[in-house]
């Protein structure tokens, strides 16, 4: 029997992204789907999902939801059931989906997202004829207040329906003054340690971990990293209580859209058994980034420029990068002062160093066609999609020994070198000696043709998609609806 997912995310893939979150949210429904899992998923309705939406049936309309009028559309995720709450006060503005185009939060981002929870929680009840759930999967803060909703303000004789709560990052936990509280539309009985309050405030986040039947995190690390204060960012005590409830299932990557055989944003296709063709690539890189002409490493980086990232200790290593002979192509933006840092790199060291602030899908598929390896220091790493892509393009990730990144790379240590495993290289630290080691490491492998074309070939037959981690997320939904049962 098909199980029936209500899946609410605030972005997703093909509808809107800015960052990893919608990577699975909208691979998750054709993943799910070879589970027998139909998988609707449901987001706000910002002006670019309405724009791609199109001419849509409206299903529901609220006439108050927290105060303003909604409805609700329905579409199509490629093959699959999509929701939009179209709510004008709410989402109709310039700017991202958090934030105006300055990059300042929204001030009343708090009321946007218990507006998308309360109608998510609606719908799943069985507010909306002919749409009925089994089990309702929450995504990250935005959506943290859904299993709330379901417990403390459930819709008026609906279903009574379990729920599993997605911690994609923990570093954001969509944290709000008390004095929100009496606007949510919760009972009294939510406003304890138990429910929404977190540190005197309401906590979405902390709301979703306490209340919902499961909580999953990325990967299998992060699920234990979070139980420490480092990791836990305040929300540790929660996951260490709900210790039984915590699972890591890894993050698995679109084969479809990443598949250098056929990408049409490469110079030039290949293989494991074809990596020759992967020189085309790193010319067409080299001109992209104004690099000189060399058959020499190159990196690349392909990242938000944040602390998070460790973008800060890879500026303090890019003149020894070049030292050694390597050369470096950069894609992202973030902290105005480390992009600033990189590109006065790039002026010291023209020809050698490019960088390009911004973001854009095709530069990102070449830097992985072209670049002999990638760049990932980070302090900490819920799971990491830049590293799966790297395997599967060749491109060899150079990481820290953290989150997913820890769970997908392979060190290639004398061991795994010696057993033919190897996939990667891996840092114990995140700090400017253990990252010029890792990058000598690789400058040193990469000096070994044979050796470093094995970790290529290694890497590019590792399996990262959504296979494992589907049947995973089904087997999960059906211990969660048996036990509701």
């Amino acid at each position: 029997m098909t199980m029936k997912v209500l899946s609410v995310a605030s972005e997703a893939a093909g509808l809107v992204k800015t960052g990893g979150l919608a990577d699975v949210a909208g691979a998750l429904p054709a993943a799910l789907a070879a589970q027998g899992v139909e998988l609707t998923t449901f987001v706000p309705g910002y002006p670019a999902v309405l724009a791609k939406l199109g001419k849509a049936k409206t299903l529901h309309t609220w006439d108050a939801l927290l105060g303003t009028p909604a409805r609700l559309l329905a579409g199509k995720l490629g093959d699959h059931p999509l929701l939009v709450l179209d709510a004008t006060a709410l989402f109709a503005r310039e700017g991202g989906p958090y934030a105006d185009a300055s990059g300042r939060d929204w001030d009343d981002n708090w009321r946007r997202f218990a507006a998308f929870a309360r109608a998510a929680a609606d719908i799943a009840g069985g507010a909306v004829k002919g749409r009925s759930f089994d089990l309702v999967h929450a995504h990250d803060w935005q959506a943290g207040l859904v299993p709330a909703y379901l417990r403390f303000a459930p819709f008026p004789g609906g279903r009574d329906v379990p729920s599993v709560i997605t911690i994609h990052n923990m570093a954001f936990q969509g944290y709000y003054p008390a004095d929100i509280f009496p606007q949510l539309g919760l009972t009294p009985e939510a406003w304890t340690v138990d429910g929404v309050e977190a540190y005197g405030g309401v906590g979405f986040l902390k709301a979703g971990m306490q209340l919902a039947d499961a909580i999953t995190t990325v990967s299998p690390t992060y699920a234990g990293e979070i139980r420490s204060a480092q990791f836990g960012m305040g929300l540790e005590g929660v996951v260490l209580a709900r210790s039984p409830r915590v699972h890591g299932i890894l993050n698995g990557i679109d084969t479809a859209e990443w598949n250098p055989a056929n990408d049409p944003h490469l110079a030039a296709g290949f293989t494991a058994g074809k990596l020759a063709a992967r020189r085309k690539n790193k010319r067409a890189v080299e001109q992209a980034f104004g690099l000189d002409r060399s058959d020499g490493p190159l990196f690349v980086v392909i990242s938000r420029m944040t602390w998070q990232k460790g973008m800060d200790v890879l500026a303090g290593v890019l003149d020894h990068l070049v030292g050694i002979g390597g050369r470096l192509a950069l894609l992202g933006a973030g902290d105005a002062a480390i992009e600033q840092q990189f590109l006065a790199a790039a002026a010291r060291h023209p020809g050698r160093i490019g960088v390009r602030i911004g973001y854009d899908e095709p530069a990102a598929h070449g830097l992985q066609g072209g670049g002999d390896a990638i760049l990932i220091p980070s302090r900490f790493e819920p799971c990491g999609l830049t590293q799966l892509y790297g395997l599967a393009y060749a491109c060899v990730p150079v990481v820290s020994r953290t989150g997913g990144l820890a769970d997908t790379v392979i060190d290639a240590n004398p061991a795994a070198l010696a057993a033919g495993v190897a996939t990667g290289i891996q840092m114990n630290a995140v700090s400017h000696d253990a990252l010029t080691m890792a990058v000598s490491r690789a400058v040193d492998l990469y000096a070994q043709g044979p050796v470093w074309k094995r970790l290529q070939t290694n890497a590019m037959k590792a399996d990262f998609s959504w296979g494992a981690s589907g049947a995973a997320y089904a087997a999960l939904y059906r211990q969660l609806i048996e036990e509701q049962a």
